[in-house]
């Protein structure tokens, strides 16, 4: 409180994190380990050792009757939250301390705390065959590690579900044969894998380099979705993607406005706009020589201002048939302390672009600040290449034999009859008009219940997140939905 009276928001109090999607207390992890009869004190960071990839790392001081060299504790104490907690929350690996480092002020030095080796790697065994070899060794590339054994489990090991797209989509690579995502998660370790495996199943083609000066493409179906909602809609913010970087020391904006135009440059997406031929939306490259960046620069007076001018910025919204998807501000306090605002807009790129598209534009900058042009490799395929594969791969709805119009039958049959609206009491009617906006009812499930539905879910092979949607299902059959309940998920295809 201020002397005025006014409430200042300075920051959270607690360590609540969002990762993977999941809003997560690291103090709920913490208090869980300290449980175990063995743990006097936990705590738990997340971690980034390998770019784009964080992880739950714990970190515990166990009794004075278990000193730090116990191997076994470490994987006791993953069992042991993950019989309490939820999957996303146990951590990727646990650490065992004599003690904490501190800093000067005897607070926890988080940075001084060591980088982890994930999971308990067996190793008991040298793989049975080659194949098995192979898988072992698509692990460890994907895990970071040096050594997976054919019996160590992937999950185990600290993999996750985006690492287990990219483990299948390497090991149909390197063995040439189809992997299904669910595969993995009914056989996680490498031998039980190779097991799995068919040798000699059609492996759908590679995306391959077709070139610049394509001309004209299709939009990939998530392009297309995309700038169906934006017609739908009109101009609006709703898909940008913001990002700030506060930079520290002189910024020469003519190396940063050269730099940006390198990145646009080695990244066609970034340099594609949207227009409409013959009623459908293609997709069309411009050349660099077309391509006009202009690094927008704005001096602001005090944190407020700055704040105000990059919320302004990042809610502009972009016009994809004549703007590029990508836009630059440069706001500057003090010639010493400026803060850089990328937004993307999410028809270019996901969350997962922002980390390359940082690295390539830092070190495009480095190299224009030196007097000359990066000197990166070409990339080996580019977006308008991907969407040449997806549409030949998928094949049209009117070729009935081909792979979308297998898919999409199989939707209709099952989503035949399906009604507009449920049936269902509410206390507010639909706007004619969405809104956009929501909230938030927050509960608490009693420990006894939650482990309930743990154990029910364990019993039947299934996650806790089925069986919530079941009781979902059942709660609104039961206030008059009827028996075909459709419940929807967003998910994202993070595969080729």
């Amino acid at each position: 409180w201020t002397t005025t009276g006014e409430l200042q928001f300075v920051g959270r109090a607690d360590e609540q994190i969002k990762l993977r999607g999941f809003r997560i207390e690291l103090g709920d992890i913490e208090a869980t380990l300290t449980t175990h009869p063995h743990i006097t004190q936990a705590t738990v960071l997340v971690r980034e050792d390998t770019p784009g990839d964080q992880r739950l790392i714990a970190y515990a001081i166990p009794t004075p009757t278990h000193n730090t060299d116990d191997a076994d504790l470490p994987a006791q104490l993953r069992r042991f939250t993950a019989e309490r907690l939820p999957e996303y929350m146990v951590p990727s690996a646990v650490l065992l301390l004599p003690a904490f480092p501190l800093t000067v002020n005897g607070k926890l030095d988080r940075r001084a705390l060591p980088a982890p080796e994930y999971g308990v790697q067996t190793a008991t065994r040298e793989p049975a065959n080659e194949r098995e070899a192979t898988i072992c060794t698509a692990f460890a590339e994907v895990l970071g590690l040096d050594t997976v054994g054919p019996d160590d489990s992937f999950f185990d090991l600290g993999g996750h579900s985006l690492l287990a797209t990219r483990l299948t989509s390497r090991i149909r690579t390197t063995l040439g044969t189809e992997l299904p995502l669910r595969t993995l998660f009914e056989a996680p370790t490498p031998a039980a894998l190779a097991r799995h495996l068919v040798p000699g199943e059609p492996v759908r083609p590679p995306v391959v380099a077709v070139g610049e000066g394509l001309g004209q493409v299709p939009l990939s179906f998530a392009q297309q979705r995309l700038w169906f909602l934006g017609q739908l809609d009109g101009l609006n913010a709703t898909y940008n993607i913001p990002a700030a970087v506060r930079l520290s020391g002189a910024v020469d904006q003519e190396a940063l406005e050269a730099a940006l135009r390198d990145v646009i440059d080695r990244h066609h997406v970034l340099r594609t706009v949207l227009t409409v031929v013959d009623g459908r939306p293609v997709q069309r490259v411009l050349p660099i020589e077309e391509v006009s960046i202009g690094l927008s620069v704005e001096p602001v007076g005090d944190e407020d201002e700055l704040a105000a001018a990059a919320n302004r910025s990042a809610g502009q919204p972009f016009d994809l048939a004549t703007e590029l998807p990508l836009r630059a501000s440069l706001f500057t306090l003090t010639a010493e302390q400026q803060v850089l605002l990328l937004t993307l807009h999410h028809i270019a790129g996901d969350g997962w672009s922002m980390a390359p598209l940082g690295r390539d534009l830092s070190a495009a900058y480095a190299a224009r600040v030196a007097g000359r042009a990066p000197g990166w490799a070409p990339l080996p395929v580019q977006y308008a290449d991907y969407t040449l594969w997806q549409r030949e791969l998928l094949g049209s709805e009117q070729d009935e034999d081909g792979l979308l119009a297998r898919q999409l039958g199989y939707w209709r049959d099952a989503l035949a009859d399906l009604p507009e609206e449920l049936a269902l009491p509410f206390d507010r009617p639909r706007p004619a008009v969405a809104t956009h906006r929501g909230g938030d009812i927050e509960l608490t499930v009693p420990a006894e219940l939650h482990a309930d539905l743990r154990k029910l879910a364990v019993d039947h092979g299934v996650t806790p997140a089925m069986v919530l949607q079941a009781a979902l299902g059942v709660l609104l059959s039961r206030l008059g939905a009827g028996e075909d309940v459709p419940v929807g998920t967003p998910v994202a295809g993070r595969t080729d």
